[in-house]
């Protein structure tokens, strides 16, 4: 009996832990989500389906899917033609997830690229800016 609660007890202690974790992995699943999302469509040259996934600032700055995507084509070739990425480490920072992912350039130069997504009054997220840092041969993140 006595292992019966204890073991009661400990599965709701683990649950009591998880579900603020669940939820703090949330944002950072669907920022990875979007930022796959988005670069399938650069690699299928979809302006419509990428330029869905700005947020209003961007969109402002950029008022046409044709001036997005040329944009991106040429300031963020790394970003338009990845060779392989992969999702480095992530940050919630109140509505904002930021989201490390490792490019492999179309040049062959390795990348770090910083994605911003805040979450929208609907509660949906937008990428909201993207910063590059070229990363040294072998220097470690």
């Amino acid at each position: 009996m006595i292992r019966t609660v204890r073991g009661c007890c400990t599965a709701i202690a683990i649950l009591m832990i998880s579900v603020p974790l669940a939820r703090a992995a949330e944002p950072v699943d669907t920022a990875q989500a979007i930022i796959q999302n988005q670069i399938e469509a650069f690699l299928n040259d979809d302006a419509e389906t990428a330029y869905s996934f700005a947020s209003p600032q961007i969109k402002g700055k950029f008022p046409d899917k044709t001036i997005f995507f040329d944009m991106v084509k040429r300031g963020y070739a790394p970003v338009y033609r990845p060779g392989n990425f992969a999702f480095g480490r992530s940050k919630v920072e109140g509505h904002t997830v930021v989201q490390e992912v490792l490019i492999s350039g179309p040049d062959g130069k390795d990348w770090t690229v910083l994605y911003f997504l805040v979450r929208q009054p609907d509660g949906t997220y937008k990428i909201n800016g993207v910063e590059m840092l070229q990363r040294a041969p072998g220097r470690e993140i």
